[in-house]
């Protein structure tokens, strides 16, 4: 919103830096050292710099100039990429940076309703996003849960980032020791969080696109999840192929599960992440009800590959 990717490529240049240019291979990403940076190898406005780099007091982040995001966490906004003037949801928002990432998608044009339950977390979001240079975002303390998706000021709504609460499984961890796995329990009452989140999110009558992401490792809060969600919706959303060219799949958990996406430490240098991107059918369009329609059958047609910008 502020600024763009040749500028800050300049700025660091003169701050001491040097630009290798756009990155061909995550080998070569895995290998930059010292005061080195790159463009990203799948995404076009995230540049790379070296595992250690701290840019907290940098003016081009203080300033909300950039944003400070692991790569995996840039998938969701990218992969539902809508465009200029949409009306779009960010389902369980805060603390902002991927609504931020959904703002600069849409150019400030168009309309964002971002969610959160939490005041303390809606207070840090907007702090974020004005920094950032957000307009055209209307903040809500709220469950999204309990929102009507017939209210009409969510008609035009065609888009959805849905990030729900989850295990955290995938986040790596800095600290000297790890956190426990969640036990059988917590993993149920969190898929069925999600799951009911996720079936909420499609009832909202305009959607055409949702991408539905976590930062958990656990087959019980993706693939099971997306599953389950498909065969209540019958035959009014669909599954499509997100990012073809991304090398780490979805587990086969289900025929087609191969269109979602993972990521990992050691195969994308990210944090762990899945991401289902899920379309309205065509034949989808009346708005069938959870339970309507047939079950999902094979893997739909692949989505045509993303353009990524030099």
């Amino acid at each position: 919103m502020k600024t763009c990717v040749d500028d800050v490529i300049e700025f660091f240049k003169r701050q001491g830096y040097t630009y290798l240019g756009k990155a061909v291979s995550v080998e070569e990403m895995k290998a930059l050292s010292g005061k080195k940076f790159m463009l990203d190898l799948h995404l076009p406005e995230l540049l790379v710099f070296p595992s250690q780099t701290d840019l907290h007091d940098n003016l081009l982040y203080t300033s909300g100039h950039i944003i400070l995001q692991d790569k995996a966490s840039c998938l969701p906004a990218f992969l539902l990429g809508p465009v200029a003037g949409s009306h779009v949801i960010d389902a369980c928002a805060a603390p902002g940076n991927k609504t931020s990432h959904l703002a600069a998608i849409l150019k400030n044009k168009g309309q964002i309703f971002a969610f959160d339950v939490d005041p303390k977390r809606v207070a840090t979001m907007n702090t974020l996003l004005t920094r950032a240079g957000v307009t055209g975002c209307q903040l809500v303390q709220q469950d999204f849960l309990t929102v009507d998706p017939r209210d009409r000021k969510y008609s035009r709504v065609t888009h959805i980032l849905l990030d729900p609460s989850c295990s955290g499984s995938g986040m790596v961890t800095r600290g000297p020791g790890e956190e426990a796995a969640p036990s059988a329990e917590r993993l149920q009452a969190l898929a069925g969080f999600q799951h009911r989140v996720l079936s909420h999110a499609l009832s909202f009558p305009a959607l055409q696109c949702l991408v539905y992401s976590t930062c958990s490792l656990h087959q019980e809060e993706n693939e099971d999840v997306v599953q389950a969600v498909l065969q209540e919706w019958g035959s009014a959303f669909r599954l499509v192929t997100a990012f073809p060219s991304w090398p780490c799949r979805g587990l086969a958990a289900f025929s087609g599960a191969e269109s979602c996406l993972r990521a990992s430490p050691a195969e994308t240098l990210t944090h762990g992440f899945f991401v289902a991107v899920l379309e309205r059918c065509r034949e989808g369009a009346a708005s069938p009800q959870p339970g309507e329609g047939a079950e999902p059958g094979a893997a739909p047609k692949k989505r045509k590959k993303q353009r990524v910008k030099e």
